[in-house]
């Protein structure tokens, strides 16, 4: 008798979407199709949502008129990613994407926020971003207590990495008017 393997099967943004509107899911799962495979996303604690409001509350203030602020909505990332980022900072656009989801080309900030997907943050989500060019990724390390800021994207890769802490601050690279106080975001 020949073995069989059981093998994945991987799915695109048209299968992705179109299972969302089937509700498939049950309303309260946290997925996001990640590289083909549709994954749950932990809960959300206390902690996290504490400083996801904290950020956005500060961001929204600071950032001009026509920037548009993002909340844990999808992001395009070609054909086979749609994750759901803690908070962007978007390019204007006319119709505030209501017509489509905002890609890698619209963004000019990107920021998770981590305690326990910390490693998955660090890894799988950041080489997404980079090979997808997103230009500035800010990783807020809850269990470091730090702030890892990414530039430039170079393949799968940052090449550039700096780790911020309480007392540091930090200027957007795509928003050089904005200065930020890590006190006020750790």
């Amino acid at each position: 008798m020949a073995t069989v393997n059981p093998t994945k099967h991987l799915t695109n943004i048209n299968e992705w979407r179109r299972l969302g509107e089937a509700n498939i899911f049950p309303p309260e799962s946290r997925l996001e199709l990640i590289n083909g495979e549709i994954l749950e996303m932990a809960p959300i604690g206390f902690n996290h949502s504490g400083h996801l409001n904290r950020l956005n509350s500060l961001l929204t203030r600071l950032i001009p008129d026509d920037v548009i602020s993002s909340v844990q909505n999808p992001l395009q990332l070609g054909d086979l990613s749609e994750p759901e980022p803690d908070f962007m900072l978007l390019k204007p656009n006319a119709d505030f994407y209501s017509s489509r989801h905002p890609n890698a080309n619209d963004v000019l900030l990107l920021i998770e926020v981590a305690d326990s997907s910390l490693t998955f943050d660090q890894n799988q989500k950041l080489r997404l971003y980079a090979l997808h060019g997103i230009p500035e990724y800010w990783l807020i390390n809850l269990n470091d207590q730090c702030l890892e800021v990414y530039r430039n994207p170079n393949g799968e890769v940052y090449a550039e990495k700096t780790t911020l802490r309480v007392g540091d601050t930090i200027t957007l690279s795509q928003l050089n008017e904005i200065s930020i106080r890590m006190a006020d975001i750790l």
